[in-house]
């Protein structure tokens, strides 16, 4: 039994990846090291933590174009100039969440799912940069669109 629980685990884990483009193993390290950004930027990392509703990918858009879909334990790295930047991740639901970086700043925003009345929702929340660092060490990088 429990074996069976495992490896339906391991195979929605897989499959919850599969349904997002993934940055290649040396873009995921270099994400990891935490470089501060380049000189008068500021940068930005996104991730979706946790097992909630596994399967399902958020659509998270940034502004000026870019965006991602996330799967459970992913992440990506925005670098750009220093001002507000709209974050919206979009499943059942629309949240909408404004973070204003600094020059040479690197700020960290988790998008969560949450159980919803007709299905999952997402949250969007700026963190801490210990609690943001340790997601992101715990998930694989995507790449934004």
């Amino acid at each position: 039994m429990i074996r069976i629980v495992l490896t339906t685990t391991l195979t929605m884990a897989l499959a919850a990846c599969a349904g997002v483009p993934m940055a290649d193993p040396q873009a995921d390290q270099e994400g990891k090291r935490f470089d501060p950004p380049a000189q008068g930027a500021g940068a930005i990392y996104v991730y979706r933590p946790g097992w909630m509703a596994l399967a399902k990918t958020v659509d998270v858009g940034v502004a000026g174009g870019y965006g991602a879909a996330l799967a459970a334990n992913t992440y990506f790295r925005l670098e750009g100039p220093p001002g507000p930047i709209d974050i919206v991740c979009k499943t059942d639901n629309t949240a909408e969440r404004q973070v204003d970086i600094a020059a040479g700043e690197t700020r960290y925003v988790e998008v969560a799912m949450n159980g919803g009345l007709w299905g999952p929702r997402c949250s969007i929340s700026e963190v801490p940069a210990d609690q943001g660092q340790a997601a992101v060490l715990r998930a694989k990088r995507v790449t934004p669109r």
